[in-house]
């Protein structure tokens, strides 16, 4: 116990830390967020947590969260989803009570679904009727995170003083304890405006961080690395694993060992695409002849082993029924039961529940001792690295083609428009923080974390500019180029993120929600039923709005929209430009829907 919290049995339960200058309760969250390395807190400001906003302003000023401003609740969440994914460290978020909750939720949810920790702290109350102003009694709730409580890992509002630095360690702990995510604090404004006439304690933050990750059963890992070594064509489906990037080295090493082709899951980055054994693009092809697959924290194992557009009926696997199936994760030790979002139950012959930062070392020994046994492997391994380059390099010239066709097309092809981007990163330092479009791989070169953040798994219209930000901020001081590639219905829905804005921003602008166009083109088939109406209030026309002026009206440099091909490069290279000198740049591009 520190000197300073002897002989004080009172104060908090665990007493070991530093002695607390609060003086109001608020001051208490501001040092135990302090303490927790918290070093950013967006927020969209509200009377309900307005002790806590003062204790982060006028307690022991200088010392942080830093406060990023911004203009919607919804906003806030989005950005401290980013800059969770660039970083992997946990950010917080001021929500105004149930109001600002509500709009936050969609946000949460997002996060949830792409299993991102973020501090989630809310004004509520207060519960001590007697102290309410009038409009306290409609922006409270019994229980405030109820409102969230599904898509949350852990919700919490404690009662008086005393019970705050166990709720923020606890909140803490479990948002960042895998399958990360979202947790949510209720502030009471009574326990926030509080004064403080007892000595307090500080707890140290490293005594309660989240444990490491398990490793693999070993049984289970032998058999894995058995099934892996006499495999005739092995396939690596790579998932979220680059949440820890120690994985990364032993998965490309795992590769290289078996000559194996790997399939990135459509996630966050995961294997170079300049790799000859990424098969990404070939993806149906690698798998139909897969005697093994080895699955790496893949969130939906059905959305990589199934078919590339899935509709209704039967659900209906690209793999053998013979196909021996490994999943490497965590996620089976997730409950969730209001969505679920890990989709078809598919067969699995090798479970293990571990961290695959763990894990793929271990299995990586196995496999290369099994392959040292047989005095065959060689050859088997160098034949199928063969076949394997064969379908990379044909795959390779269909994406080729597919650039040199659509060229000079207009509107400005997604092709052409991958391209210029690709060409003007390289040889710098980039990071492309939001993507959009489904074959950006096929044209840009992605041979690092950085270069693919993902997210955006729950669907969420809107989250990809204020996540592009957050990850902007995660890589402040970097020198990356950040590019962020987002649909014009996107940008719509949370424009007003720009004035926050911290980097670079494209517009994909199809003048359409598109995806909801296709699905009524669909609709519209099966019935038998005119398709030309597959636009009517989907299309973003008549008047089509004019995206940079919207970011000129916050004080954000915008170019276009862009029609012509040829005026594509020269306009990215001077936001480019004006990027680099510190400043934000939107450019909005006309593209073709698909």
């Amino acid at each position: 116990m520190a000197e300073e919290t002897k002989g004080t049995p009172e104060i908090w339960a665990a007493g070991i830390g530093r002695k607390s200058n609060a003086q109001y309760g608020s001051d208490l969250m501001v040092e135990v967020l302090r303490e927790l390395g918290i070093k950013y807190i967006a927020l969209n400001p509200g009377a309900s947590y307005r002790g806590l906003h003062d204790s982060m302003v006028n307690f022991e000023p200088g010392k942080g969260p830093e406060i990023i401003l911004c203009t919607h609740e919804e906003i806030a969440v989005a950005l401290a989803n980013g800059y969770a994914r660039a970083t992997g460290e946990i950010m917080a978020t001021g929500l105004h009570n149930i109001v600002g909750l509500q709009h936050a939720s969609m946000a949460i949810f997002n996060a949830w679904c792409d299993r991102t920790p973020i501090l989630n702290l809310g004004g509520g109350g207060p519960m001590n009727t007697p102290n309410r102003r009038s409009t306290d009694w409609v922006h409270t709730a019994l229980v405030q995170g109820l409102a969230v409580r599904d898509f949350v890992k852990f919700d919490d509002q404690p009662s008086d003083v005393d019970a705050v630095a166990e709720s923020f360690l606890k909140a803490y702990r479990i948002a960042m304890t895998e399958p990360k995510g979202p947790v949510y604090i209720c502030l009471d404004t009574d326990v926030q405006e509080a004064k403080i006439d007892k000595p307090m304690v500080v707890p140290h933050a490293q005594l309660f961080r989240p444990p490491s990750g398990p490793g693999a059963n070993p049984e289970s890992l032998r058999q894995a690395s058995r099934l892996l070594a006499e495999a005739a064509w092995p396939v690596i489906v790579a998932g979220e694993i680059a949440r820890s990037p120690k994985a990364l080295p032993p998965l490309l090493d795992l590769a290289e060992a078996l000559g194996a082709a790997v399939i990135d899951s459509d996630g966050r980055y995961a294997f170079p695409s300049t790799h000859v054994l990424n098969l990404t693009t070939a993806r149906e092809e690698a798998l139909h002849g897969a005697d093994v697959v080895l699955a790496l924290d893949v969130p939906s194992l059905g959305v990589p082993l199934g078919p590339s557009v899935r509709e209704r009926g039967n659900f209906a696997p690209v793999i053998s029924p013979s196909c021996k199936v490994i999943h490497i994760t965590l996620l089976d030790l997730e409950r969730q039961s209001w969505v679920s979002d890990n989709m078809w139950l598919l067969p699995v012959h090798v479970p293990i529940a571990a961290d695959t930062s763990v894990a793929l070392p271990q299995l990586l020994e196995q496999v290369r001792e099994r392959l040292k046994a047989n005095s065959d492997v060689g050859r088997q391994v160098l034949e199928r690295r063969a076949k394997v380059e064969a379908i990379y390099r044909e795959a390779r010239k269909k994406s080729q083609a597919w650039i040199e066709k659509t060229w000079d097309e207009k509107p400005i092809s997604q092709a052409r428009f991958f391209s210029e981007i690709n060409k003007r990163v390289q040889g710098k330092s980039w990071a492309l923080v939001s993507s959009h479009g489904r074959r950006w791989r096929e044209a840009i070169d992605v041979t690092e974390p950085a270069h693919g953040m993902g997210g955006g798994r729950g669907g969420g219209v809107g989250y990809g500019l204020p996540s592009s930000i957050g990850a902007a901020l995660g890589f402040k001081g970097s020198g990356r180029l950040c590019v962020s590639m987002i649909g014009d219905g996107d940008f719509l829905m949370t424009s007003n993120s720009l004035w926050t804005a911290a980097k670079f921003v494209v517009v994909l602008n199809n003048h359409s929600y598109y995806n909801e166009e296709e699905h009524q083109e669909r609709m519209a088939r099966w019935r038998q039923r005119p398709i030309e109406n597959k636009g009517i209030g989907i299309r973003i026309e008549e008047p089509a709005p004019d995206l940079t002026a919207i970011a000129r009206a916050l004080h954000v440099d915008g170019f276009g929209p862009i029609t012509e091909p040829d005026q594509l490069g020269p306009t990215l290279d001077k936001a480019i430009e004006i990027v680099e000198s510190g400043k934000p740049a939107v450019v909005d591009v006309i593209t073709q829907p698909r």
